[in-house]
């Protein structure tokens, strides 16, 4: 039997308004993150992804169902023992400005009975330069950063990341997939929430998608990029001779050889093929015998992302954006 980090069944969470409608939160919510596995949860705003973390971080108390952290319950008896054993970098984490780095890391390690060395963590997360500078001085990615190290200090168990590499640049994201990776390595658990997709696919042992306070679909991201049915995406755009704009349903594509789903996006028509060397030359003779030109086109492999739009309905990058 595999043992089990995190465990949640029937969980619902209900926010009650006086002058509106009661919402619901969560709905049922039913998830599993195995000891020792990288989990991601991913969702649209407003999906129930930071009502779950902070239920499972014990920041937040559901309305009803059965919830265990590191096979123990939250609640007066178990609280200290499982904040023990358990590490929390939040989407934004407000420190003392006029604390330096090394005094905060400091700070956080006393609040376990055992853990790292302040000195080694700041090393990891590439924060040795700063160590005695305020941190009201430094960058939104070095803050990013010191949040994590706040969260590995002690040495988890289990590590909640939430959107850990926002505002990173590209050789800071891969610092922190690395500490990923060795917590991994380590056999210890880790449950990060993210919205780039390629850090999913890349990290993630398995990924949950939330979407109205349930899980929607659940497993690794291969098996979840096998469940919309081919292997690649033509993307194309169209114009018409005289130059007019194209008025075309994503649907009259889906009957082409080797295709298994077509959609209509911003930027012109995603076409989910098995065999591109088929599905290509079908596509092109469809467009001359429709009287249109391509604009535009493109061919990749199925990604997460790919997943995420199929299920969802929307692309995740899109609902970063809405929330700034």
């Amino acid at each position: 039997m595999v043992a089990l980090a995190v465990e949640c069944r029937d969980l619902r969470k209900r926010y009650d308004a006086k002058s509106k409608k009661p919402v619901d939160a969560l709905n049922g919510l039913d998830l599993e993150v195995r000891a020792g596995e990288c989990f991601g949860l991913l969702g649209p705003n407003g999906a129930g992804k930071t009502t779950t973390v902070e239920i499972l971080e014990g920041l937040l108390e559901q309305t009803s169902g059965h919830v265990e952290v590191l096979g123990r319950k939250w609640g007066r008896k178990n609280r200290r023992e499982i904040h023990q054993r358990i590490g929390i970098s939040l989407q934004e984490t407000r420190f003392s400005d006029k604390q330096t780095v090394r005094e905060t890391v400091t700070l956080f390690r006393s609040f376990y009975r055992a853990g790292r060395e302040p000195a080694d963590v700041i090393e990891l997360v590439d924060l040795t330069e700063k160590a005695d500078a305020w941190v009201v001085k430094l960058s939104g990615g070095q803050r990013q950063r010191l949040a994590v190290a706040c969260a590995l200090v002690g040495d988890p168990e289990l590590l909640f990341l939430d959107e850990p590499t926002t505002g990173l640049d590209p050789q800071a994201r891969r610092e922190i997939w690395d500490i990923v990776r060795q917590q991994r390595s380590q056999a210890k658990t880790t449950l990060i929430t993210t919205h780039y997709m390629d850090e999913a696919q890349r990290l993630c042992d398995r990924v949950a998608v939330v979407d109205h306070g349930r899980v929607i679909a659940l497993g690794s991201p291969e098996e979840l990029i096998q469940t919309i049915g081919g292997e690649h995406i033509v993307e194309f755009d169209l114009v018409r001779a005289d130059g007019e704009a194209v008025d075309v349903a994503a649907d009259v594509f889906c009957g082409l050889p080797a295709a298994s789903s077509a959609r209509l996006e911003d930027e012109g028509f995603s076409l989910t093929v098995s065999e591109p060397h088929v599905a290509l030359p079908a596509l092109m003779r469809k467009i001359e015998s429709d009287g249109l030109k391509l604009a535009r086109l493109t061919t990749r492999h199925v990604s997460l992302e790919d997943v995420f739009v199929t299920l969802t309905g929307r692309h995740l990058r899109d609902e970063e954006l809405s929330s700034d």
